[in-house]
């Protein structure tokens, strides 16, 4: 057993730890001794996009199962635990992982880490449960079907990666839900869901060392500490990365178009994301954004308009969403592109650099001010990332950002081919230009 100290904090407070168990299982935690709550995570490096296709789906619905019952604990039980506490107890399906969370009072911090640890690494899994969920995912995707501004998002990413890991839906197809049988996923239960691929991360009024007490005694007791391993490093690849230009409509006939236009973005480990962000910001991240001011306040074509980034280990996004009348389409597809053209030819104002800096550092620091944020930060940090940067270090480098910089990654990102996906009533309607003019 390895310990290490990541961060020293400050009168006790912040200190994030790290130790690795037997067989590989880490455990971070930072120390927040002023509040009394506690969030637990259960962080396994395993998502969508590591689905072969006749898995396709099982990541989420693993998600679902695993609060179904273990050989000790039924649903009512599980849930009763957290809840019949005051806790809430739930779990996040994402591209490069699963994360299972629980926040209760820092007393209850045993229950918390004995109910999640019996989940993640004791699912029953029968058939019976598998039937049972498979009608309630089918639900899901149908529910999720019905809002046009989340599936032109997905619309954008399969457009943008093709049928790749990548590229397909968290939540699977309709046709792959009722396809998958409990022996498929039962099968990529057992070979993901190990210590060596686990991130246990726990913030809030704790010691580093009774997390890992409580810890090591929950999983020697499912059978799943022990042995030589060591922890799977951060992914640096994976498969589906390749990308494409390409445009995607999707004909409903609803009152709003959405719309995404965008391209790759950073990797997850890109040194320049900061100077990404700092440009993000400015020209879509709020409502003072160029896009926002440009679509809405000046022209009112459009009540969402805003820009984001999305990274993985090897590929990322870079887009703009508009929510928008169908007949402003045109419009506002044109002022997307000249927008992007005359940042990627102009870089950006002094005034809009300070502008994103500050929106930046607000959202990092004013995030954290909860033990499910914090818990979030050094769980994903510890998993995804190769390296534990502390927040006064991120600030330190969102400062350090030059409008050399922001030109130069924005000259990059903004000027590789465009992607763009619509849905709304355009049967038959060629938007091609929209990538190039």
């Amino acid at each position: 057993m390895i310990t290490t100290t990541l961060h020293p904090g400050k009168d006790g407070a912040g200190v994030v730890r790290r130790t690795v168990l037997p067989g590989g299982l880490r455990v971070v935690t930072e120390s927040m001794p002023t509040v009394r709550s506690v969030a637990v995570g259960m962080w396994v490096g395993i998502g969508s996009r590591d689905e072969a296709p006749e898995h396709m789906g099982a990541s989420h619905f693993l998600e679902h199962l695993l609060f179904k019952g273990t050989p000790t604990r039924d649903a009512l039980e599980i849930s009763a635990a957290i809840e019949g506490i005051g806790g809430e107890i739930n779990a996040f399906t994402a591209k490069e992982y699963t994360c299972y969370y629980a926040r209760v009072l820092d007393e209850d911090l045993q229950v918390a880490i004995d109910v999640l640890s019996d989940v993640v690494t004791s699912s029953a899994i029968t058939p019976e449960d598998v039937e049972a969920e498979r009608g309630v995912i089918l639900e899901e995707i149908a529910m999720h079907d019905d809002d046009p501004s989340d599936v032109v998002h997905e619309q954008f990413s399969a457009e943008l990666y093709g049928d790749t890991p990548v590229g397909r839906p968290i939540l699977g197809t309709i046709e792959s839900i009722n396809a998958i049988d409990r022996d498929r996923i039962a099968e990529y239960y057992r070979r993901h869901y190990l210590p060596t691929h686990t991130v246990v991360a726990v913030a809030g009024n704790v010691t580093h060392e009774r997390v890992v007490e409580l810890v090591a005694a929950a999983y020697e007791r499912a059978g799943a500490l022990g042995g030589d391993a060591a922890p799977v490093p951060p992914r640096v690849s994976g498969p589906g990365v390749e990308s494409r230009s390409g445009v995607r409509v999707l004909h409903r006939p609803t009152e709003q178009a959405n719309l995404v236009l965008g391209t790759t973005g950073l990797v997850r480990t890109d040194d320049r994301r900061f100077a990404l962000g700092v440009l993000n910001a400015a020209l879509g991240g709020g409502m003072s954004s160029r896009l926002f001011q440009e679509i809405r306040e000046k022209r009112g074509l459009a009540y969402s308009a805003y820009s984001y980034t999305s990274s993985y280990a090897d590929t990322g996004q870079f887009g703009v969403y508009v929510g928008c009348l169908p007949s402003k389409i045109d419009e506002v597809l044109k002022i997307c592109r000249e927008e992007l053209l005359r940042v990627t030819a102009e870089g950006i104002s002094e005034e809009e650099i300070v502008r994103g800096k500050g929106q930046m550092r607000g959202g990092l620091v004013l995030g954290l001010e909860d033990t499910g944020s914090r818990m979030s930060r050094i769980g994903k940090g510890e998993l995804v990332f190769d390296e534990h940067l502390s927040v006064d270090e991120i600030l330190a480098r969102i400062d350090a950002v030059t409008p050399e910089e922001i030109t130069a990654v924005a000259r990059d990102v903004l000027s590789r081919p465009m992607t763009l996906a619509v849905i709304g009533p355009y049967e038959g309607k060629d938007f091609s230009a929209a990538l190039t003019g």
